[in-house]
């Protein structure tokens, strides 16, 4: 049998009232694979843990355990390998080291293999993914069941214009595509991100679609990037299309931005159209609260999207019909966020200013 993991680690442990025992049992497991005693490893991020599921092999001899308020990490091992399984809520981390190759493969599948809990499939439900930098992991994809109505259900949260526009888009097929760009820009609070939410259950049958819930940092960050290009087929025919959602990129894509966020805006512009997005199926979508005079000229100019829709407020004609009454409705015009906030009883003083910027977040 190997000698025990803290006797391979090459460097000195220290630890203060900071550290947890789970942060001990992270670094007992890296011994063996940094003297190289068992140089090849294996991993698996799995987002739904069946109950009851241990995530060891067979025959694994558990060396450490420890479990904090919101993690628990299990380090065990076997003949020629070391396995580290890192838990939170439903998820889990699944490493192992291994003298072989070959072996580290084969006891990574027996850990996991059966491990994933598929929730129950809902017709209203939409899969959808999120991608965001970890400090521990890195770049990581999760997903999450999204309810999303269908386009005939949400259709009357837009104004005319906007609602035809959308009908030829909810419509699109991989054979429609020619731009790579989709672009939803208007007033916070006017339903860009409801739209989504609906165009994902409307694609889902050809287009996976992933949030990027940090998309400053992507096009600042090449390692991101390209993880993110190369992307996750989540078990998806080859050939399947995404489509990457970046919401209030105001920065990114306005006339200046050039100037202001460097080589961020050219990155976009190579993901759509250039050498980066060469050979991979992907579409761009893009939220910003600025008028279309702002965006940079490279970002609108002809070819280049697929769709570029400006979602306003309802006209006070629609507004009052989508209400039921007129009361609490403004002459030029309601958005969707204040008409649910008048449905729900609350003065429209205490909304916030729509038409100023302010920050509605990501419901509507």
């Amino acid at each position: 049998m190997s000698p025990a993991p803290e006797a391979a680690l090459p460097i000195r442990l220290t630890v203060d009232d900071s550290d947890s025992p789970s942060d001990v049992v992270d670094a007992l497991f890296l011994g063996r694979f940094a003297t190289g005693e068992q140089p090849f490893s294996h991993s698996s991020s799995i987002d739904r843990v069946k109950k009851g599921f241990s995530l060891l092999p067979p025959g694994a001899k558990v060396l450490r355990a420890a479990r904090d308020d919101d993690r628990s990490a299990t380090l065990a091992e076997g003949e020629g390998w070391t396995l580290l399984v890192s838990r939170w809520n439903r998820g889990a981390d699944v490493t192992v080291t291994a003298t072989t190759e070959e072996l580290s493969a084969q006891v990574l599948k027996q850990a996991t293999e059966g491990a994933e809990d598929e929730p129950e499939p809902q017709p209203e439900n939409v899969t959808m993914g999120f991608w965001y930098v970890s400090p521990r992991r890195g770049p990581h994809r999760t997903t999450r069941q999204i309810a999303a109505g269908t386009w005939d259900e949400v259709r009357p949260n837009y104004t005319a214009p906007v609602a035809d526009a959308m009908d030829r888009l909810m419509k699109v097929t991989p054979e429609d595509i020619a731009g790579r760009l989709l672009l939803l820009h208007g007033p916070p609070g006017t339903g860009k991100t409801s739209a989504l939410r609906t165009l994902a259950r409307s694609w889902r049958d050809w287009c996976q679609v992933d949030c990027v819930l940090d998309p400053e940092r992507l096009f600042n960050d090449v390692g991101y990037l390209m993880d993110i290009a190369i992307g996750e087929d989540d078990g998806s025919a080859k050939g399947r299309w995404r489509l990457l959602l970046l919401e209030d990129c105001d920065e990114l894509i306005r006339g200046e931005a050039k100037h202001t966020a460097g080589q961020a805006l050219s990155r976009l512009l190579n993901l759509t159209d250039g050498l980066l997005g060469q050979g991979r199926n992907v579409l761009v979508g893009v939220t910003t609260n600025e008028d279309l005079e702002r965006l940079h000229p490279a970002v609108v100019r002809p070819g280049r999207c697929l769709a570029r829709i400006e979602v306003g407020p309802l006209t006070r004609t629609e507004a009052v019909r989508w209400l039921g009454t007129e009361e609490g409705v403004a002459r030029d015009g309601t958005t969707l966020a204040e008409l649910y906030a008048l449905r729900r009883g609350t003065s429209p003083a205490s909304v916030p200013d729509q038409r100023a910027g302010a920050d509605a977040g990501l419901y509507l």
